[in-house]
């Protein structure tokens, strides 16, 4: 499980309920007790279980779990209950809802693609980027690592990826070579990732001796013939296919060599139908 910190919990709660639930203040039954039950509609993977019991612990109510986070389910499965008075259950309804939807959607679209690329090879690995939606980092790195994906970088200190625009601020940025040996240099515990936009660039770059050569939006057919020559310039190199790949054409991606994709498809994905149930006890 990944840890979100007590305060993004309570942001995502406060942007629904800061002001307490006025249709059961109305009413009058606040003080009820009741039982709140989460169902997935569709088969599939689950993602944003254990964020949605800590969301829902921390309005004072009684959770118990059905089903774990990354596994998948077959059709109307119970996710999670929860007990306690009715306006705390209403409270915590859309939040945990929301984060179950979502979540469940991203860690489904990843299972998806990793699904399609097994299928042609089974040691293919799909790492998403940090381009996730605004506001949705911590969310989005349980819901990959739950889709069976893995982080391609959580962010800029952790990893070192030369972009062009790195290269136009150098002394010599047509120098891939001295570039690549000052970042091993300086960074001698990290894999040095270069991105390259054409087929030149991806040729210098492997010449370069680059740990990975992330290939960002090249066709199936020209990462082909990049690979051809990897085994040739830097056998020791990796090449990884980036740039719109999505679920709708990983195997072919795949089908041409690659063994390590990069995408952000699934931050995009159509979120899970998770049905809501509350009623009394």
């Amino acid at each position: 499980m990944f840890y979100l910190s007590d305060a993004e919990l309570d942001k995502l709660l406060l942007d629904d309920i800061a002001y307490g639930d006025l249709t059961t203040r109305a009413l009058g039954f606040g003080r009820q007790a009741g039982k709140m039950t989460f169902c997935r509609q569709k088969a599939g993977r689950v993602s944003g279980v254990a964020i949605a019991v800590r969301l829902l612990q921390k309005l004072g109510l009684e959770v118990v779990i059905q089903e774990q986070d990354g596994t998948d389910v077959n059709a109307e499965t119970v996710l999670l209950n929860a007990f306690g008075q009715a306006e705390n259950l209403h409270q915590g309804w859309k939040v945990a809802q929301n984060v179950l939807e979502w979540c469940s959607g991203v860690a489904q679209y990843m299972a998806q693609m990793l699904a399609s690329a097994h299928e042609i090879n089974p040691l293919v690995q799909i790492a998403c980027t940090r381009k996730s939606i605004p506001g949705t980092k911590s969310l989005a790195i349980a819901a990959v690592i739950d889709g069976g994906g893995i982080l391609h970088r959580a962010g800029t200190a952790e990893s070192v990826l030369l972009f062009a625009n790195h290269r136009h601020f150098y002394a010599q940025p047509d120098d891939w070579a001295a570039m690549v040996t000052r970042l091993k240099y300086a960074a001698p515990e990290k894999k040095i990732i270069v991105e390259a936009d054409n087929i030149e660039e991806a040729f210098a770059a492997l010449a370069a001796q680059a740990d990975i050569v992330q290939l960002d939006k090249f066709t199936p057919e020209e990462f082909a013939l990049v690979l051809a020559k990897q085994q040739i310039l830097a056998p020791m190199s990796l090449l990884s296919a980036a740039g719109g790949v999505t679920l709708l054409n990983i195997a072919e991606y795949v089908r041409a060599g690659a063994q390590l994709l990069v995408t952000s498809a699934p931050y995009y994905a159509p979120p899970a139908d998770i049905k809501v149930k509350l009623q009394p006890v």
